[in-house]
């Protein structure tokens, strides 16, 4: 039996409450995948899935449903600190290729800046399976152009969850997910 998605979802949320497992349970509610038995996967996005709308995948959800899917979470109870949740997405030109989708959590990251960095983590990967050359250290415009240039990614992406601490010291979680169905 082979369990090889063909079409996947992104989705975000965002929960605050005095316990932290009640703070992650409300920013699964506000991503609309509460119902679900969440199954954490590595970060392949397999060749010829299909990314549909949050919208669509949250129709064919059922609840108690076991689902697969790539998660980045982070929280904390710390008055006013800036906290981030994002999954990256790098797609491969050739159809019948993997991608690769990467999970990022993170501090004093904004959406963009936490955005950026786990588009550049999914495309780095892909570029070094597809034999891509790239210079680590340079910029991410720099590597996304060479990305580019290569013709072998065909598409890079986010999504991405930020929030500022509670100002009472309540737990505020935040979650970024790849879901991904059959």
């Amino acid at each position: 039996m082979h369990f090889v998605p063909s079409r996947l979802f992104l989705t975000k949320g965002v929960g605050t409450h005095k316990h932290e497992l009640r703070s992650f349970e409300m920013a699964l509610r506000d991503a609309g995948i509460h119902m679900c038995n969440l199954v954490h996967v590595s970060s392949i996005l397999p060749p010829r899935c299909k990314i549909i709308s949050r919208k669509q995948g949250e129709s064919l959800l059922q609840p108690g449903q076991i689902t697969f899917a790539v998660v980045a979470r982070c929280s904390t109870n710390e008055p006013h600190r800036l906290i981030a949740s994002s999954i990256g997405v790098a797609a491969a030109a050739e159809e019948d290729a993997y991608g690769y989708l990467s999970e990022f959590h993170g501090y004093g990251m904004n959406d963009t800046a936490a955005g950026n960095f786990a588009e550049e983590m999914a495309a780095a990967m892909l570029a070094s399976t597809l034999g891509v050359e790239f210079n680590e250290d340079a910029s991410w415009d720099e590597k996304e152009q060479v990305y580019q240039l290569s013709g072998k990614i065909v598409r890079v992406s986010n999504i991405t969850q930020s929030a500022v601490g509670h100002p009472q010291g309540l737990y505020t979680t935040v979650i970024a997910a790849a879901i991904m169905l059959f």
